[in-house]
């Protein structure tokens, strides 16, 4: 006869991997310095918040591999916030994507050499963890150049002077493709790098040189660097704010340092694969390396962003290589096939999320779409259910029924993603699965979907940077870069037939740069042309458009300038309804109607509600300021 826990006194059977998991746990927060943060384990992307931290679930039967891969993360992690200063860092990031991934990258590869050169243990971790991520990224089947991440060439590079470790095996393909270009322009950059590692200010100095020796000078441009330490050197600044505001100021500066630590850590474990940067763009004849003093900035700073929604001058070098390409024709059906299985792996868990909200939100579109009639009409559609009456008395006139308008309009939605290398992993399968849901759920309710995707076709400009460095490189060129703009599906195909079409996003080298406003401005003129009552343009993206082609030879702003201003023409003179959906970044900034999703465990609850009421008629009545969130 079986007896209980509670008879004999012990405890319930605990699972395997927890003891590892709370032996884990000290580690952190002995090497972190903390003893009062929550240490959780979730089969997610690891995360760095203040007062809790993420780490990946080990696997049932942990092997000494498995064990050690846990443990970098867990090192890389508790390094982080030991020896990182997120004010230090905030002051000095560059602004530019590229040159900020790079910047990110190398201090990630500094505060993990502090670790490993004091702890062999830790060394140990921190090498088996990086293996473990080249090998999933699968870096070692990349052959081209451009294929290739700068940033994540820059930081092995690095790790390689201040450690003396060769790059881990899955990671060497990289930095061959790289070492050359970078030690002729920066090796005497690197080689400064090991005598400041303790120093992060002194180490971000050089950083930002090697920036400038790589031609990313300017977009390392500083953030209020200079205007900072002014104000920390004037007199008197005390006595003028008062102890309250300088108190609010401190702990608005100290809320955003925490929030931009844990964004960094949110981003920091897969840093290759959220900026697939290739090699860098010539940048303009006038970038120079500048002093080094505190009191002077090394680059000049990028243009300040200007808001108003003024139509730019704003236009393409040439359109002659750019393209609009069905997604079925930019991959084979094998492919597309075996895309499309990867894809529905990462919908497994969703799918009962997938059927609560088709359900609820077909329920609530269907009760505005319900059919009433009016009865005994003399015209209108003959009524069968009364034509008893005729055969009962001849002399009875004939019964018409008519169907009453329904306030429920003809309607089309288009879901234009975000195709551009800072989606890349989690954030592009996130969105990958909003399509999936969205399409399938609004195609139940007879709503018609259109889902399309943009990016370009090259890194740093393609087929028209070559035309124009051809013609001498003329001033103010515009945009150079060739766009490629995806029809994954179109609004009358059905989704049964479209359905695989979506995994050409998981697709290694398909996720490059991204070009908002004319994605946006292409899309609308789409929806335009539809003959529906009602169409809705849902923008799911990462926020910023970014194009260093582009950047290097124009305003900082001049691909953001259009953007706001193809918004602010939609937003306030287009029949069509703008919503747009951020993944993992707060894109109200852009769009007066917007809400953000973190994860795809988050659709279910979130999508329903706001689905809802974009389809409310009381809902579409209320002010066109109104954010939803």
């Amino acid at each position: 006869m079986a007896t209980s826990n509670r008879t004999t006194g012990k405890s319930p059977k605990e699972a395997p991997s927890e003891p590892f998991k709370r032996a884990v746990g000290s580690c952190f927060k002995a090497i972190a310095g903390v003893s009062e943060i929550e240490v959780a384990f979730a089969p997610e992307r690891p995360a760095l918040a203040p007062d809790r931290v993420r780490l990946p679930e080990p696997p049932r039967r942990l092997t000494a591999q498995d064990a050690a891969i846990v443990r970098g993360h867990a090192d890389a992690l508790a390094l982080r916030l030991a020896c990182h200063d997120p004010a230090v860092h905030r002051r000095m990031v560059p602004t530019g994507e590229t040159a900020r991934a790079v910047f990110e990258a190398v201090e990630q590869a500094r505060v993990e050499a502090i670790g490993g050169n004091r702890m062999p243990g830790v060394k140990r971790n921190l090498t088996a963890m990086l293996q473990d991520r080249y090998h999933r990224g699968h870096y070692a089947d990349i052959t081209e150049q451009s294929e290739a991440p700068i940033e994540e060439a820059v930081a092995l590079l690095v790790r390689e002077r201040l450690t003396g470790q060769a790059p881990p095996p899955d990671g060497r393909r990289i930095v061959d493709l790289w070492r050359a270009h970078i030690e002729a322009r920066a090796g005497d950059d690197l080689a400064r790098l090991a005598d400041s590692l303790e120093d992060q200010k002194r180490f971000g100095e050089i950083a930002r040189d090697l920036l400038a020796s790589l031609d990313m000078g300017e977009e390392a441009g500083l953030d209020n660097d200079s205007d900072d330490e002014e104000q920390e050197g004037q007199p008197g600044d005390e006595d003028q704010s008062g102890e309250k505001g300088e108190s609010e100021q401190d702990q608005t500066q100290k809320g955003a340092s925490e929030a931009e630590a844990e964004m960094d850590m949110e981003e920091a474990p897969e840093s290759a694969t959220d900026s697939e940067s290739g090699p860098p763009a010539e940048m303009p004849d006038a970038t120079e390396l500048g002093d080094t003093d505190e009191s002077a900035e090394p680059w000049p700073a990028r243009p300040p962003v200007t808001y108003d929604n003024r139509g730019p001058e704003y236009h393409a070098y040439t359109q002659q290589f750019d393209e609009e390409v069905h997604a079925e024709d930019l991959c084979d059906p094998d492919e597309l096939t075996r895309l499309r299985a990867y894809l529905d792996k990462q919908l497994g868990h969703l799918q009962g999320v997938v059927a609560r909200l088709a359900n609820r939100l077909q329920r609530r579109l269907l009760a505005q779409q319900n059919r009433a009639w009016d009865f005994d009409l003399e015209e209108g559609v003959l009524d069968p259910a009364r034509l008893s009456r005729v055969v009962t008395d001849p002399t009875a006139a004939l019964s018409f029924k008519k169907e009453r308008d329904t306030e429920f309009r003809d309607t089309v939605v288009t879901l234009l993603i975000d195709n551009s290398g800072s989606m890349r992993g989690r954030p592009i399968t996130v969105a990958a699965t909003c399509a999936d849901i969205l399409a399938r759920t609004l195609e139940r309710c007879g709503v018609k979907v259109e889902v399309l995707g943009f990016t370009t076709k090259a890194w740093k400009g393609g087929q028209s940077r070559e035309a124009w460095l051809g013609a001498g490189k003329p001033l103010h060129p515009g945009r150079l870069n060739d766009l490629r703009h995806i029809v994954y599906k179109a609004a009358d195909a059905p989704w049964r037939r479209a359905r695989r079409n979506l995994g050409l996003m998981m697709r290694e080298g398909l996720l490059k740069e991204n070009i908002d406003g004319e994605a946006l401005s292409w899309a609308h003129q789409r929806l335009l042309g539809r003959s529906e009552a009602r169409r809705i343009l849902m923008m799911i993206s990462d926020g910023a458009p970014v194009d260093d082609s582009t950047l290097s030879v124009n305003a900082g702003n001049y691909l953001e300038r259009h953007l706001r201003h193809v918004i602010g023409e939609i937003e306030t003179r287009s029949p069509v309804e703008l919503i747009a959906i951020g993944i993992g970044h707060d894109v109200t900034r852009y769009y007066r109607r917007a809400v953000t999703i973190v994860d795809a465990e988050e659709l279910g609850g979130v999508m329903t509600e706001k689905l809802a009421e974009l389809f409310d008629e009381h809902a579409t009545a209320a002010p066109r300021g109104r954010r939803l969130h």
